[in-house]
């Protein structure tokens, strides 16, 4: 089947392929560069707006189709109230302000902190946006990409990215995130049936 014509091949080839496509991506282009221009710590645009986009490239689907939103990461241990992250979003708001769906943008510094309320669940403290990245409940979803000092996409892809483009949402069992794991998995079934969800 051609949409899964990068499944299997290598790490490198798949890079290159994911890169491709999402710095063509109308949207994902336009969210990087005004993240670029935030000049926040340590960002990375994240997760599902990419391996999304990356599904509708090779499904023929239009852009942006299945995005509700974009994640926007960024790391900051100098302040970790609440007060200093809602700053940093009200600052962003405008730079998003006319993009066809929502940023979303969260300190991941200080996750730890809201996590155990909002999941009853403990998580550890991150150091870094790319280290949050490999807590997903998804191995799938594990993916970010940001602009590096030279203004080139950096790739960060912990688990690789294979099972994107093997259309499989694969567990990752770092946290009792089974939940997570299958409601994410019958939501992306249902906009791209090509999806197979391995059980938790």
């Amino acid at each position: 089947m051609d949409h899964l014509r990068y499944s299997g091949l290598s790490f490198e080839t798949q890079r290159t392929a994911f890169l491709d496509i999402v710095s063509k991506d109308a949207l994902i282009h336009e969210a990087l560069v005004r993240a670029r221009g935030l000049d926040l710590p340590d960002w990375l645009v994240v997760s599902g707006a990419l391996y999304n986009t990356v599904w509708n490239h090779l499904t023929g689907k239009p852009s942006g189709y299945g995005i509700r939103d974009v994640d926007l990461f960024y790391f900051d241990e100098s302040d970790l109230s609440y007060e200093a992250e809602d700053s940093v979003i009200a600052r962003a708001a405008p730079v998003f302000a006319d993009l066809p769906v929502p940023v979303e943008i969260r300190n991941q510094a200080r996750v730890h902190l809201w996590y155990p309320i909002k999941f009853g669940q403990e998580c550890p403290r991150y150091m870094s946006a790319s280290e949050s990245v490999s807590y997903f409940a998804s191995k799938t979803h594990a993916v970010g990409v940001r602009f590096d000092a030279e203004g080139r996409l950096d790739l960060v892809a912990p688990f690789g990215l294979d099972d994107i483009f093997s259309f499989r949402i694969t567990p990752n069992r770092v946290l009792d995130n089974q939940r997570t794991h299958e409601i994410k998995g019958r939501r992306a079934q249902e906009c791209w049936p090509e999806i197979t969800v391995v059980p938790w």
